[in-house]
């Protein structure tokens, strides 16, 4: 069952999570795959840094990967604040050796991205594993931020487990963030976590860039 609970703003930290940029598509023989933003995902940073730049952000997070590092720096730089990364935020496929965005692996193999969406990434991650990295490390920021609003650029499936957590549902990759999409909570110090709005996308609209 939903809980929902009155908290009070001004005693809250509003964490506002940001995916990145859609990436280009990458194949490594050796190793594993970064890809750094394609030139849409680098026109989306732009896009969703500017929709940003009117709220007032005491600190900026990242994730190590290039795809959310890049995303987070137009706005870093026009706030003037440091980029704080953090592991514990990266993706599930950190150690794949490819990334394919999945609206290509929609297009071109749509029977692995149907097996994927319904459930089939749970033979490729410990989804549990997962979800306790990224929440003890979001609730690491959130106790260093008491009162404060944080932006965290990160991933789509690190969004999806976050929202199961403040919504009390098994961990699980249940809805698709739009790249560069913004979900907002409100986190109180007694420990209540709140819902505000999931896949805010206004910045891209008119764009060419959704």
């Amino acid at each position: 069952m939903l809980r929902v609970f009155c908290i009070h703003r001004d005693r809250v930290l509003e964490l506002v999570l940001v995916r990145h940029g859609l990436p280009e598509r990458q194949e490594v023989d050796d190793g594993k795959a970064d890809p750094p933003l394609s030139a849409v995902g680098r026109q989306q940073a732009e896009a969703v840094a500017q929709w940003l730049q009117g709220e007032v952000i005491d600190a900026v997070y990242a994730s190590t990967m290039n795809r959310a590092r890049e995303t987070a720096q137009p706005f870093a730089v026009a706030q003037g604040l440091e980029i704080a990364e953090r592991e514990g935020i990266v993706e599930y496929d950190r150690h794949a050796a490819s990334y394919v965005p999945m609206e290509e692996l929609r297009r071109e193999d749509p029977e692995a991205w149907r097996a994927f969406v319904s459930g089939g990434y749970n033979d490729h991650i410990d989804i549990h594993q997962f979800h306790a990295t990224v929440v003890n490390t979001l609730e690491q920021i959130v106790a260093d931020h008491g009162g404060q609003r944080v932006a965290v650029f990160c991933h789509g499936g690190v969004i999806n487990v976050w929202t199961a957590h403040v919504l009390g549902l098994t961990p699980s990759l249940f809805f698709e963030p739009k790249y560069t999409s913004i979900h907002r909570y409100l986190c109180a110090r007694s420990g209540e976590r709140n819902l505000v709005c999931l896949n805010e996308a206004a910045h891209l609209k008119g764009t060419g860039l959704l």
